[in-house]
């Protein structure tokens, strides 16, 4: 039996108004009735996103106005997302509570902002003397440790999603020179996360500051030095007017993942294909942050030394040697005080040590015996 495909489209054959399309074969068998996935192409959706940047933040801020364009595009218009900065809508470190709440669908920060709520999420962020961009997006993407991070959000009913990296980050601004461990002491520093903890370790203080507040605070002497990303942000933040010394390498933050929450009933109540558009709108914007931060970072380091004429120094050896003593002990003894972060501590250094001999003759070997020479 012949059938007519202009009145079988006509008829909602491809099921894309949903229900049950009855085929008929050639040889007059019974009908067979197959089942297709109901998806409403009208229904429109509306989220709000909150971010811990400030509005209109160059890259970080810029990439998730981006990425709501491209879950727009991608989607057809059928789901809009409206960005909002730091402050906006709600604090910049009470993103994590809104999102979770419900009130807001989606959010994007770096999972050491909510030490307070998972300590055990940091690792998902950035961990001293730990793994680049590369060797973190393959830790997370490639080795499955995304279902321990869903693990450990699934009780506040969000989505995590790596959603962008800083690379390797620069040490810090400072207003006293650093040469010994002694420097380091009573130093009142704006770092967050686990290299904050190292900081207080070492006999310093670490302040936890959103981005906003913290030129203001490093001018008035309210802290003696600061961390933020690299030379591009800190130049536009004018970190150079207000700090004497500007101290590599990023000890603290090698590789710093950013991410992508979203509250997962709202995120449960989107069509399958939407899900994949933000899922695939949080893969783009990793990829592109990553690129954006490499290309301007090597610009404005240029600026910073030649304009600025920026006093960029290298970390003492002495000083980087015993943070990374510090450090070790200190991951160790959180890993051993809480079963939950001891799960994600040796997932994490379980690939670390997978991955550093091969790092070792690609990525080591390129940087000092072929782009060195």
């Amino acid at each position: 039996m012949e059938i007519n495909r202009r009145k079988f489209l006509a008829k909602g054959g491809l099921g894309l108004a949903g229900g049950t399309v009855g085929l008929l074969s050639a040889c007059g068998e019974e009908k067979k009735q197959i089942e297709t996935p109901y998806i409403n192409f009208n229904k429109l959706f509306e989220w709000k996103m909150v971010t811990t940047w400030p509005p209109n933040f160059p890259v970080v801020g810029e990439g998730c106005v981006m990425m709501s364009k491209w879950v727009e595009t991608m989607s057809g218009g059928r789901l809009k997302i409206k960005v909002y900065g730091g402050g906006e809508l709600v604090p910049a470190l009470e993103v994590f509570d809104a999102v979770s709440s419900g009130a807001v669908e989606i959010g994007h920060g770096a999972s050491y902002y909510w030490a307070g709520k998972v300590p055990a999420a940091q690792f998902f962020a950035a961990v001293p003397f730990g793994m680049n961009a590369q060797q973190m997006n393959a830790w997370i993407i490639s080795s499955g440790s995304i279902a321990l991070w869903e693990e450990l959000y699934d009780p506040f009913r969000l989505v995590p999603m790596i959603a962008g990296n800083t690379g390797v980050q620069m040490a810090g601004w400072f207003n006293r020179e650093l040469n010994t461990m002694d420097d380091l002491k009573g130093l009142k520093m704006r770092i967050p996360g686990l290299g904050g903890k190292v900081l207080s370790e070492a006999g310093g203080t670490s302040v936890l500051q959103a981005g906003g507040e913290i030129y203001t605070n490093l001018e008035r002497g309210v802290i003696d030095a600061a961390e933020w990303i690299g030379p591009y942000h800190d130049y536009l933040m004018g970190f150079q007017r207000v700090a004497k010394h500007y101290y590599y390498p990023g000890w603290h933050e090698p590789g710093s993942v950013l991410e992508q929450m979203v509250n997962k009933d709202k995120f449960e109540a989107l069509p399958t294909d939407l899900k994949e558009i933000v899922r695939a709108g949080a893969s783009k914007l990793n990829e592109w942050m990553l690129a954006e931060f490499d290309a301007k970072n090597s610009l404005y380091l240029k600026k910073l030394r030649e304009e600025e004429e920026t006093d960029i120094r290298k970390l003492p050896d002495v000083i980087l040697r015993e943070l990374k003593k510090i450090s070790d002990v200190m991951l160790g003894d959180m890993a051993q005080g809480d079963p939950v972060i001891k799960k994600v501590y040796d997932s994490f250094t379980a690939f670390r040590d997978q991955v550093k001999p091969w790092s070792d003759i690609s990525e080591r070997a390129f940087y000092n015996d072929v782009l060195g020479q």
